[in-house]
């Protein structure tokens, strides 16, 4: 199955110059959605992960996922004053703007293996700062694990201190 098939370019969104990669016609499909889940999970091969931190709001999708399949805790990072208890925050850096994202200052315990989950790999910015987040907590970053990754911006050389793997390059 060619993922690719279920991914719409949305030219000028968020902003003029930008091309969206549009995921929710996988998600709509529920063939496309059972094996792109599959996928993913493959990507991680037989590593031990003890939480899958899935970032706002379409890492969400895959990351909770993962984390039931992984039988692994799932661990949200939001964009800032989006969560409920206390939180550390990261600002960064992305390639329409400027952002901080937060996660639960109890998400992450010392000496945890973490799968990083997003949908897309663009910059690296939020990749990135999620990164920050987990290792300031004490977890162990095992991999950074994309359903897309935009090659051409270059983000997995922001994240060049992990192991980054994806199923879909553009």
């Amino acid at each position: 199955m060619d993922l690719k098939d279920y991914v719409r370019d949305i030219k000028d969104f968020p902003s003029d110059g930008i091309v969206f990669k549009d995921v929710t016609p996988l998600l709509g499909n529920p063939i496309a959605l059972k094996f792109a889940a599959e996928a993913l999970l493959a990507l991680v091969e037989n590593q031990k992960i003890d939480k899958v931190v899935g970032m706002e709001s379409r890492g969400f999708f895959f990351a909770s996922m993962l984390a039931s399949e992984l039988k692994a805790g799932f661990v949200p990072v939001r964009k800032s004053g989006k969560l409920p208890y206390k939180t550390m925050s990261e600002a960064f850096s992305l390639e329409y703007g400027t952002d901080t994202l937060e996660i639960h200052i109890d998400g992450i315990k010392e000496g945890e293996k973490v799968l990083v989950h997003d949908d897309v790999l663009a910059t690296g910015g939020t990749a990135a700062a999620v990164c920050k987040l987990v290792e300031r907590l004490g977890g162990e970053i095992v991999q950074c694990n994309f359903l897309i990754e935009l090659d051409f911006l270059k983000g997995s050389e922001k994240l060049k201190n992990y192991s980054v793997k994806s199923l879909l390059h553009y």
